[in-house]
C-alpha cells in the first residue's frame, strides 16, 4: 500500500466564469518513484483511442487502493460524488508519443471525455514541469467552458460550422487559439495529483519543442483515471 506522503495538501479552484471545480493536490503520495519502476518492470502499452495522442497501459492495484484511501473523500467533499454514484473507475498509465503530424484534427482542440456531469477525471503527474501540464479552456462562439448532455448537440454543431472547409495546423494545444480561451493551466510537477469534471473543456500543454520520448523513466509519463459511469 502506497503511502500518503508526509507534506500532502490540496487546494480546490473554481475555474472561469463557469466555476468549474478543480481539485489540485502536490506532495500526493509517498515513494511515488515506485510507480515509475513498475511501469518500466510490467506496464505493457498499447495504442490508445482516437482521442489521446499516445500510448497507455494498465495501472497497479495497489495506486488504485491509494486512489481510493486519500481522494475518496475528497470526491465527496469537492464534487458532492457520494459511493453510489462512482459505477467504474479507469486508471492507466499514459505516454504522449504521437508527433504533431499524425495528429487527428480532434486531437488538436480541447475535448471533454464525458457529457455526464457527474464523472471526473484526474491526472497524476510522475514526470517534472518542462514535459507539460494540463490546462482548462473556453469555446468562445459558444462561451462554454464544459459541454455536458444538454450542451453536446449545440457545441458539435459549432465546432462544424467553424472547422468546416477550413485548414488548420496539426499542432497540440498550448494556449489560447483562434477557437478556444485558456482559462487555467496547471503545470507538471512530479507527484502532483489534479481531478477535474470529465465535461470541463481540457487539453494537455504540449510544447512545440517536446520530445515525445516513450521511456516512462525520461518521457511524459501520468496516470489518467476516470470516474463516475463506463467511459464510452
Amino acid at each position: 500500500m502506497l503511502k500518503k506522503h508526509p507534506e500532502f495538501k490540496y487546494s480546490v479552484e473554481h475555474v472561469g466564469e463557469e466555476k468549474q471545480a478543480v481539485l489540485v493536490i502536490d506532495n500526493f503520495l509517498d515513494s511515488a518513484e515506485l510507480l515509475i519502476d513498475y511501469c518500466c518492470e510490467h506496464g505493457k502499452f498499447d495504442s490508445s483511442d482516437g482521442i489521446y495522442p499516445g500510448v497507455r497501459a494498465q495501472a497497479p492495484e495497489f495506486y488504485m487502493n491509494a486512489l481510493f484511501q486519500y481522494v475518496r473523500p475528497l470526491i465527496h467533499e469537492v464534487f458532492s460524488l457520494d459511493d453510489s454514484m462512482i459505477r467504474a473507475v479507469d486508471t492507466r498509465y499514459s505516454m504522449v508519443v504521437t508527433p504533431p503530424s499524425q495528429l487527428q484534427p480532434p486531437q488538436c482542440f480541447p475535448h471533454i471525455d464525458s457529457s455526464n456531469k457527474n464523472d471526473l477525471a484526474s491526472v497524476y503527474f510522475l514526470c517534472s514541469e518542462e514535459k507539460g501540464g494540463t490546462s482548462l479552456y473556453r469555446h468562445k462562439a459558444t462561451g462554454f467552458e464544459y459541454v455536458d448532455s444538454s450542451r453536446a448537440s449545440q457545441f458539435s454543431s459549432s465546432m462544424n460550422a467553424e472547422t468546416m472547409n477550413k485548414t488548420f495546423s496539426r499542432v497540440y494545444m498550448n494556449g489560447s487559439n483562434e477557437l478556444f480561451e485558456q482559462i487555467a493551466s496547471y503545470s507538471a510537477k512530479f507527484n502532483r495529483f489534479i481531478m477535474y469534471r470529465c465535461t470541463s473543456l481540457h487539453s494537455g500543454n504540449i510544447a512545440a519543442d517536446f520530445d515525445f520520448d516513450p521511456n516512462p523513466r525520461t518521457g511524459r509519463l501520468t496516470m489518467n483515471t476516470f470516474v463516475g459511469s463506463v467511459r464510452q
